[in-house]
């Protein structure tokens, strides 16, 4: 692979790097003007805003975003660009895997009320990194994600699709999401072989307390024979917890809505507890 020459965003007088993507890494660096200017105004930062940007990169997001904000933390785990990115006096860098950050306590040290968090994800870990800013949706005012547009489409199909499944339930429940922009493999250097798409997440207020692990496990059965009658699966399964709810099992498991998966958890966490 050929290295990329970087014009630096954090370095004076224009001053080029060069980089070689990391396939390990996930690497896909977007390079298309238009779609960069789309993303930036789609997130339109404020000044004095608290935000986070997972996986900088090559920077093609970070100084448009950082011109906006004044400030900017960013989440880097290549070690080489980590070190670029320290040089510039507005960021800063966090070098770590982002599955072992703790937003939580990240909002704490800024004393933030709530992050706004952003990025290009790697394709190969879009899923954890979703599923791990999960679990502390509450001091998070809302999400842009860069993402491979068949996860994409997972998050926010409606019931009744072929989409439709236990990653829409997992993020609906908790997040407003919509399909805000389409990009093309072209926009990336080098390019990827599948199409991405950026997503808004907006997270919903949590209408009461679920068992997000019981959840989860309910979903999972459910849509471990998704062409089968759900008698056939989740009825055993709800007949194994001694769940007396009352739930209509003679649908497959992607005719259900989110609303009705959250109703049955809940029940089955109150009579847990």
């Amino acid at each position: 692979m050929a290295a990329l020459t970087w014009k630096c965003v954090n370095r004076p007088n224009n001053l080029t790097v060069e980089h070689i993507p990391r396939k390990r890494f996930g690497q896909h660096f977007l390079a298309d003007a238009h779609i960069i200017d789309a993303v930036v105004g789609a997130i339109a930062a404020k000044p004095g805003q608290s935000m986070v940007e997972i996986g900088p990169g090559l920077g093609a997001l970070t100084q448009a975003l950082v011109e906006r904000l004044g400030h900017l933390t960013v989440i880097e785990l290549d070690r080489d660009l980590a070190a670029r990115l320290r040089q510039h006096p507005h960021l800063s860098v966090i070098e770590s895997d982002v599955l072992k950050v703790d937003f939580t306590r990240l909002a704490q040290a800024q004393e933030a009320v709530k992050l706004r968090v952003v990025g290009n994800l790697p394709y190969n870990i879009s899923t954890p990194v979703l599923f791990h800013l999960l679990t502390c949706v509450e001091v998070i005012e809302d999400q842009h994600f860069m993402l491979q547009q068949e996860v994409v489409d997972r998050m926010v199909a409606r019931p009744a699709t072929s989409d439709y499944g236990r990653l829409s339930i997992m993020l609906q429940w908790r997040y407003a999401m919509e399909k805000i922009l389409s990009v093309p493999p072209a926009s990336f250097v080098p390019p990827p072989r599948v199409n991405s798409a950026v997503v808004r997440m907006l997270p919903r207020p949590a209408a009461a307390p679920v068992d997000v692990k019981l959840l989860s496990e309910m979903v999972r059965v459910a849509f471990s024979q998704r062409r089968k009658l759900l008698r056939h699966t989740l009825g055993r399964w709800l007949q194994e917890k001694a769940c007396s709810a009352e739930f209509d099992l003679q649908r497959r498991a992607e005719e259900v809505p989110v609303d009705e998966y959250l109703a049955l958890a809940l029940s089955q966490t109150a009579a847990i507890q």
